[in-house]
């Protein structure tokens, strides 16, 4: 169960961040432009409603969300990586140089988010506040250690499928999780394109 839940967590938590803040903005956007019409009851309610925060709060949702994409990418293959002068070495070599780029990956996202955690644990014995929410700041930067152990914990899940199986996750830009395509109607149609039979 619990793997399951670690095997799409960064989804989980992107998806509702998304939404959130999609519904956020929408609702804010609305409120700003409902307020400047003359009608008396309606513009008098909204004035009374406060969605200064809501900008605030989007933004620290946006980077929430930045933070757990990161280790999204990693765990799918989509994280940026320079690897053309490494794939051009012999498979030994190169086995060892990719083993060697996740794990300087994993101990770079372990040292962030360990200074990170120290950095959210100094901030926690203060009573500094965001500006409009007043939301204490620690918990505006827990997305540091948290994205990045998960980051690093990704990393080391990538090295070891590495070590056991010799692949790395591959991207699939065509594909698209829970949809089904039947191959065969799409050949048919690539032939008839290409002239071939039908």
């Amino acid at each position: 169960m619990i793997n399951r839940v670690l095997d799409h967590l960064e989804e989980w938590i992107i998806t509702v961040l998304m939404g959130a803040a999609t519904g956020l903005i929408f609702v804010a956007v609305v409120h700003r432009y409902a307020t400047g019409m003359p009608i008396p009851v309606l513009q008098d309610a909204l004035l009374r409603l406060n969605l200064g925060w809501a900008q605030e709060l989007c933004i620290f949702m946006f980077v929430w969300m930045a933070k757990f994409g990161a280790a999204y990418g990693v765990r799918t293959g989509i994280h940026v990586g320079v690897d053309v002068l490494i794939n051009t070495l012999k498979p030994a070599l190169r086995s060892k140089f990719v083993i060697f780029g996740l794990l300087a990956g994993a101990f770079f996202t372990a040292t962030v988010g360990t200074f990170g955690a120290r950095f959210v644990w100094e901030l926690s014995h203060t009573d500094q506040t965001s500006a409009d929410l007043e939301l204490p700041k620690w918990i505006v930067y827990m997305c540091v250690p948290l994205g990045s152990y998960l980051m690093c914990y990704r990393f080391l899940q990538v090295a070891w499928q590495f070590v056991r199986t010799g692949t790395l996750p591959v991207h699939d830009h065509a594909h698209v999780e829970g949809v089904e395509v039947d191959p065969t109607p799409l050949d048919e149609l690539a032939a008839k394109a290409a002239g071939g039979p039908r």
